[in-house]
């Protein structure tokens, strides 16, 4: 049996390691749960284990808003508090507190 523990949790900011964007969590797969097409558009060289978090975000960067499926290897924590400026963010999360956005609507 796979035992996986998410490292961030629904309404945390994150940042990417090697890319120049941010965003909240909203959703958590234990496991890659995308397409097979998805994943080999990524090089090779640049492909996450499927064998461990993948995080949905509502994502943002200098120039657009969107939503980004992550590998938990690429995310670390977003201590800038600054806030996240996501059109969509007031439908999902309140609020944030302490840093945490809230969630307030309901997710399967």
């Amino acid at each position: 049996m796979l035992k996986t523990r998410a490292k961030f949790r629904l309404g945390q900011v994150v940042r990417h390691r090697k890319h120049p964007f941010r965003g909240v969590v909203f959703d958590v797969d234990a496991v890659f749960s995308n397409t097979d097409e998805w994943y080999d558009s990524i090089p090779e060289e640049n492909r996450p284990s499927k064998d461990q978090p993948f995080y949905h975000l509502l994502a943002e960067n200098d120039q657009s808003y969107y939503v980004a499926y992550v590998s938990e290897q690429n995310l670390m924590p977003d201590m800038s508090g600054e806030p996240v400026e996501h059109p969509d963010l007031d439908e999902l999360f309140g609020e944030p507190e302490n840093g945490i956005y809230p969630l307030h609507a309901t997710m399967n």
